[in-house]
């Protein structure tokens, strides 16, 4: 009888592999190589079809692994050294399925004709070459029992009784999964850079001598940026008109600012200080977050290798209990039942599955626009007992409200605001739109600026009409040797009262009038610290106000710890004081005077508004710019805590059900495999469980254009 069915199998696989090498030759021709852009060529698609665990895309992904089909690339310009060492992955992983394919061929054929038994028994042990050198690197390494010498006893043991099929399979299906589970990575993975790199800010491009504002995702290399002083460098380039200094220490540490001039080079998230330029893209906008995105990328990986290694301890001590069954279940029951018994998986999976859980986890928090840095927050977050948080920015709205104007001396009120919206005008800062909000609405023309300076932290001074503006603080007018009157003083004393912060306005070398900004208490603050004292955690505040705003603000909230009047180097001293008590500390802030704070604890969260060094800090960032997610992040850490808890008995269940059936119900070889297999398939639905769950609730963002 001619064996049909492996010479189909041989042949097919063969076959298929040629085709699909030569197909991939032809697309390589016919379509050349260029940078993608972010959200260039992906579909706007239903939620039902995007959804990572949709029936139909499942069953997709699956039979991707097993025909080893193309998938849409990776639509984000990312670290092309991470980008290679997956895509050998990937090419690795379709080898090792195509070679089992045909080690299952030749297995196949070698029941019908023994001569080919030899070349079947090579193929198997081709394919477990890298397990040789897995066991041999161990071996150096002084650890002498692993899973990966139990899986050459398992392979070494079906071809001793003959079942050189079933060892052929083994190959095959650790292929199928290591692709399934590639795949996955590399969606985690986009998912993840698509919401780090949601950039909804704006900049002026010049265009035949026009200012045009454009979304920064539209940046071209060789375009030209007008860029005015208080403002973040958009880009890397090159300066083509202007002087300027900027504050680099972002990039550098240098504390000193840098004066820069024609055919200087600029780099992105520095801070034009003073002056205007105008800058030639060198760089487009999302080459100079790649570096940020391959950080996030690289922390998660790593607290995922942590995951595998713990769950690989777990299941090595179980391997001397296993060895052990198995070798007294030969001389009871035989070989075929001893072999059954090596199947029975007591943890092996653990660190796979815990790894995937990180994924998953991190997807649904990307989906709820959580961004998490560093995947050790998933354990941390758990011992949370204190949670601090900053004041400014953090427990108010980012955008004040501008409430009453007072005008000095000559100017009225309507005057006071026409030229302070001209000095803010186009400052990104939210006090400048709230004031240009106002301006907007009372339909004032401003006028144009002369020149511009800027003082982080102090105030900005323009030349307007031929007079001398300044806006800021008392400390930047004071510093301006400009005196403010005696009349002033019941004015600050009922703002102070009031937790309103005053804005001062002068013209030339007077005082003419000051700006009240009332600060708005982020409407989720409340509630949010109503269930944190529920969940059993102390509440701080840490402001650098004066005692009695800050006072009122915690008193609104029901806040029992504050500090106020903190200068920003002691904020991080109070953290550690904090610590000191044996307290876990979760920091909450957004500026840039917290990011000394932000990594002095245990845990600490951003929001998206946040400055650059904040944003570079925390190892968790509000993307949506609001506290509404700090619960939701808390709800889902505990989440995931279950998820693991479920890991581990999904993952020592189906071992004891397998080595109890051997001895009570006879079971063999290939029940114990299903079981194994089944138990696989087991674990993965437990893992991705969550994201069915969650798909309504926290939806995936559709791409940009």
């Amino acid at each position: 009888m001619i064996p049909i069915i492996p010479l189909v199998v041989v042949a097919g696989g063969v076959l298929f592999a040629v085709h699909k090498r030569r197909q991939k030759a032809r697309l390589r021709k016919k379509k050349p190589h260029r940078p993608v852009r972010f959200g260039e060529g992906v579909p706007q698609k239903s939620r039902a079809t995007t959804s990572p665990v949709n029936v139909k895309r499942l069953l997709q992904d699956t039979v991707d692994a097993l025909l080893f089909t193309e998938r849409q690339q990776l639509q984000v310009a990312m670290d092309p050294v991470s980008r290679k060492v997956r895509e050998q992955q990937r090419q690795k992983g379709r080898r090792q399925i195509q070679l089992s394919l045909g080690a299952v061929g030749l297995a196949s054929l070698a029941s019908f004709y023994p001569m080919v038994t030899p070349a079947a028994v090579l193929a198997i042990l081709y394919l477990m070459r890298e397990t040789f050198k897995l066991i041999w690197k161990d071996f150096k390494d002084g650890r002498y029992l692993s899973l990966y010498l139990v899986g050459i006893i398992v392979t070494l043991g079906l071809i001793a009784i003959g079942h050189l099929i079933l060892a052929a399979f083994v190959g095959l299906m650790e292929g199928f999964f290591a692709s399934i589970i590639n795949k996955l990575e590399n969606s985690s993975q986009r998912r993840l850079v698509n919401v780090f790199s949601s950039h909804p800010e704006k900049v002026w491009v010049v265009q035949d001598g026009v200012e045009l504002e454009v979304s920064f995702h539209d940046l071209q290399e060789g375009e030209k940026v007008r860029v005015n002083a208080g403002e973040v460098m958009p880009v890397d380039g090159r300066i083509m008109e202007g002087f300027g200094q900027v504050d680099q220490h972002i990039l550098t540490g240098e504390s000193q600012p840098v004066d820069k001039e024609v055919g200087d080079k600029v780099f992105a998230s520095t801070l034009l200080l003073s002056g205007r330029l105008t800058v030639e893209v060198l760089t487009a906008g999302e080459h100079t977050v790649t570096a940020k995105i391959g950080q996030v990328l690289n922390e998660t990986q790593s607290y995922k290798d942590t995951v595998i290694l713990r769950g690989r301890k777990i299941a090595d001590n179980f391997i001397p209990v296993k060895l052990g069954i198995a070798a007294a279940t030969v001389p009871l029951l035989g070989p075929n039942a001893g072999l059954a018994v090596m199947f029975a998986d007591l943890g092996g999976g653990l660190g796979i599955s815990g790894a995937m859980s990180v994924t998953t986890y991190l997807q649904i928090l990307a989906r709820q626009q959580i961004l998490v840095k560093d995947g050790r927050v998933f354990e941390s977050l758990q011992a949370v007992d204190t949670v601090v948080f900053d004041k400014t920015g953090t427990l108010t709205q980012e955008q004040p409200t501008l409430g009453s104007i007072h005008a000095v001396g000559e100017f009225t009120e309507r005057e006071v605001l026409r030229l302070v919206a001209a000095a803010e005008y186009r400052q990104p800062h939210p006090v400048a739109r709230a004031i240009l909000a106002r301006a907007k609405a009372a339909q004032l023309d401003l006028p144009a600026l002369e020149e511009t300076s800027y003082e982080v932290g102090y105030g900005i001074k323009v030349g307007i009409e031929g007079r001398i503006v300044r806006v800021g603080s008392a400390h930047f007018l004071q510093r301006e040797d400009i005196a403010l009157p005696d009349s002033i003083s019941t004015i600050r004393q009922r703002a102070e009262a009031d937790s309103h912060s005053l804005i001062y306005v002068a013209v030339d070398d007077q005082l003419v009038g000051l700006l009240e900004m009332k600060p708005t208490i982020r409407p989720e603050a409340r509630e949010m610290v109503r269930v944190l004292k529920q969940r059993g955690m102390d509440v701080y505040i840490i402001s650098g106000d004066h005692e009695a705003p800050t006072r009122s603000m915690a008193r609104k909230l029901g806040v029992e710890h504050y500090f106020a009047e903190i200068l920003p180097e002691n904020k991080a001293v109070l953290v550690q004081q904090l610590r000191d008590e044996g307290r876990f500390v979760c920091f909450v802030g957004d500026g840039i005077n917290d990011a000394i704070a932000l990594k002095a604890a245990q845990v600490s969260v951003s929001l998206k508004g946040a400055s650059t060094a904040a944003t570079d800090t925390a190892q968790i960032i509000f993307m949506d710019g609001t506290l509404k997610n700090l619960l939701p992040l808390f709800a889902l850490v505990d989440e995931f805590e279950e998820t693991m808890h479920r890991n581990m008995v999904v993952g020592f269940t189906p071992g004891v059900l397998t080595i109890s059936g051997v001895f009570f119900l006879h079971f063999g070889v290939v029940t114990s495999m299903l079981i194994l297999y089944s138990s696989i398939f087991g674990e993965l639905i437990n893992v991705f469980w969550p994201l069915a769950k969650h798909q309504e609730q926290f939806p995936e963002p559709s791409q940009k254009d």
